[in-house]
């Protein structure tokens, strides 16, 4: 197989995970005999340095040649302490979705057992968790008119959803549910936001077309707070953009670590990976980075990008492999105890790549 990849390593700690994640792409390719092009491009911060745009036309132009996009993260102090600034990086970030139609952010809470107790929840209450979200990416109050008044007192963003594409994201949901444990719960606000009540009385008309899926219709406060407290009740997650920001982020308190979670953000062509963690720029440089999240980003790349599953799969159990043997970066240690060995970003990232060799050598053999 031959595919072309686009690499956007974007701002902060975005390059040093990057890094590994291109590596682990290259290691898969050698194992496996395809051919991986990558080429490289800037977005972000990175890019408003250079060219003045968060993302550059040439990028835009590369990243619509290629067949998958590894990204990084995007992000700077220097915007989050501004909120005057008209550029921002994160612009660039919503225009690449727009752009590319990458509807449906796929972001699946994968726990590792050896991770139970790097989360501040009960292992009790977190073993056996499999949630997999589906959040809309390009409707919303990210995209809706924003204004301010002339005296600048007064703001509004519209949040805004068409019926379509409440649609074509639930269909994929549904799928999905089909081939997992056949249960959906939709989050919304139905009592409260008109837009949700569109979002409700959607996805009741598309459950009609999926029989064998049962569908739970859930209230995003409740949702937030039946997710620390019982977990295991999800298995396929539906809900609009800014819920979903929401809930994935609060969820990698179950995997124990933002840097421990991969998304897939998808459409009708080109896909887009990434770690859900941000730029984390007060680490950026110290070599603390996990670059866990990168690495299952390119897993899901392999898996639900070009449909190598054996590839993707391979991926994940060099992972578990590795923290079963106790490594671990900074972020999901357990501090007060010495049990564990504690790794930088370039040395997980090496140590990824010789347990997969080992393991493809141990699988040869056998």
């Amino acid at each position: 197989m031959k595919k072309n990849i686009l690499v956007i390593p974007g701002d902060g700690i975005g390059p040093e995970v990057t890094t590994w994640g291109k590596a682990a792409l290259e290691k898969i390719a050698e194992i496996f005999g395809h051919e991986f092009v990558f080429d490289e491009a800037l977005m972000g911060h990175a890019a408003i340095e250079v060219t003045g745009e968060p993302l550059p036309d040439e990028t835009l132009e590369k990243a619509r040649k290629s067949d998958a996009i590894l990204f990084g993260a995007i992000g700077h102090a220097k915007y989050d302490n501004d909120p005057s600034l008209k550029v921002r990086p994160e612009q660039g970030l919503l225009k690449i979705r727009k752009e590319l139609g990458l509807f449906a952010n796929l972001r699946p809470i994968l726990l590792f057992d050896e991770l139970l107790q790097a989360s501040s929840i009960k292992p009790e209450i977190l073993k056996g968790t499999d949630i997999l979200f589906f959040r809309e990416l390009t409707g919303d109050v990210y995209f809706g008119e924003k204004t301010r008044s002339e005296d600048r007192n007064t703001a509004s963003d519209l949040m805004i959803y068409h019926r379509y594409e409440v649609e074509r994201i639930a269909h994929k949901a549904y799928q999905a549910a089909q081939q997992r444990s056949k249960k959906l719960c939709s989050v919304d606000k139905a009592n409260v936001l008109e837009s949700s009540r569109l979002w409700r009385e959607t996805v009741q008309e598309i459950a009609k077309q999926y029989p064998d899926v049962e569908t739970e219709h859930m209230f995003i406060d409740n949702a937030a707070m039946q997710l620390i407290k019982n977990p295991k009740k999800f298995d396929v997650v539906l809900t609009a953009n800014l819920f979903g920001d929401i809930l994935t982020d609060e969820a990698s308190q179950i995997a124990g670590s933002m840097g421990m979670l991969a998304s897939a953000s998808v459409g009708e062509s080109t896909g887009f990976f990434e770690p859900i963690h941000g730029s984390a720029h007060d680490i950026t440089g110290k070599d603390l980075a996990n670059p866990l999240a990168s690495i299952l980003s390119a897993a899901l790349m392999l898996e639900i990008g070009f449909g190598l599953k054996e590839e993707a799969k391979l991926l994940v159990d060099t992972v578990d492999a590795v923290l079963k043997e106790g490594f671990r970066t900074h972020d999901i240690a357990d501090q007060t105890t010495n049990r564990f060995k504690v790794l930088g970003t370039a040395e997980m990232g090496k140590l990824v790549l010789k347990f997969l060799s080992q393991k493809t050598s141990t699988t040869q053999a056998s």
